[in-house]
């Protein structure tokens, strides 16, 4: 069985490498334990490829993506917290070496197009066979997509066309629409506070004022529906 290693959020150890030359580096994202697990297992079994670490929060999984530097980030798309488009982002803009695979339960086009305009290489249902994972992790890694020719002609279409601002953000404040924007990044109240120079309580006020005019009740609901809006 190949070599595991997983990652963890409390770290701050040293990168981790796999000693056989050639092999593909993953890391797994995913907030199911059971999932990570299953994914875990099936892709140690394979010869060529280690899984070097895992999280189950967008933010753990940002710095240990950046720390470990694996070849293949497998990511959740939608999490409790966060999503991990949004992870695809953050890791592609510091590495665009690392190619991003979105693994998710729904088959949904405005998904796929934020993942596309993310830099995901790659978006396949999580009932996909075993073998099929495996192939896929293998094809994006030395390079290859796998996305429909057709969607990210659509892409395109939707590029040039520019973006329609949905109805619902005209009630925002600007202070609002950058904390949906945090929300959407997986940030907690506190982190969003240190980032805009705010009191906890502030932040919490706006995210109520927020949720409120947008006719939502989680916070979860406005991540997905940033995650959407995202281009």
């Amino acid at each position: 069985m190949a070599e595991v290693s997983t990652g963890s959020s409390e770290s701050g150890a040293t990168p981790v490498r796999s000693s056989r030359a050639g092999s593909i580096r993953v890391f797994l994202l995913d907030d199911h334990e059971v999932v990570r697990r299953g994914l875990r297992e099936l892709l140690s079994d394979e010869e060529d490829i280690v899984v070097v670490g895992e999280a189950g929060r967008a933010d753990e999984a940002i710095s240990e993506i950046i720390m470990l530097c694996p070849d293949v980030a497998v990511l959740d798309a939608r999490l409790q917290e966060g999503s991990g488009i949004e992870v695809c982002r953050h890791v592609r803009s510091h590495d665009p070496g690392i190619a991003c695979l979105i693994l998710t339960s729904f088959d949904d086009e405005d998904a796929l197009f934020t993942a596309i305009m993310a830099g995901a290489a790659g978006y396949v249902l999580k009932q996909i066979r075993g073998n099929a994972l495996v192939d896929a992790v293998r094809q994006v890694a030395s390079g290859q997509s796998l996305l429909d020719p057709a969607v990210t002609s659509r892409v395109l279409y939707r590029l040039r066309e520019g973006p329609v601002e949905d109805e619902r953000l005209a009630g925002l404040t600007d202070q609002e629409r950058r904390i949906l924007s945090l929300i959407a990044e997986g940030l907690t109240n506190r982190q969003i506070a240190a980032r805009m120079f705010l009191a906890e309580k502030t932040v919490k006020n706006y995210v109520s004022s927020m949720l409120s005019k947008l006719g939502m009740e989680s916070r979860t609901q406005a991540a997905v529906f940033a995650t959407k809006l995202s281009s």
